[in-house]
């Protein structure tokens, strides 16, 4: 590997919103900050947030119309 072509791989803290904070490495060398980890994110944690989804397709229908599709004209032989 070429020395100088490489970007610097340092170490940064990395922090939540939930509260958690750690070390990793990085080519950043400012500290990161997340809205959401492995510590608060409902697939790892097992908790998920009840997010009220039913009446989504028909708000979107009465916003936006019906969409009508052409039918896909066929050449015959």
């Amino acid at each position: 590997m070429k020395a100088e072509i490489h970007p610097k791989y340092v170490e940064v803290n990395v922090h939540c919103a939930c509260g958690e904070t750690y070390t990793t490495r990085s080519t950043k060398d400012a500290e990161i900050r997340l809205e959401i980890c492995s510590k608060c994110h409902p697939f790892f944690t097992g908790k998920q947030k009840l997010v009220d989804s039913a009446g989504r397709v028909e708000r979107f229908k009465q916003k936006y119309g019906e969409v009508k599709r052409k039918k896909k004209v066929t050449a015959s032989n």
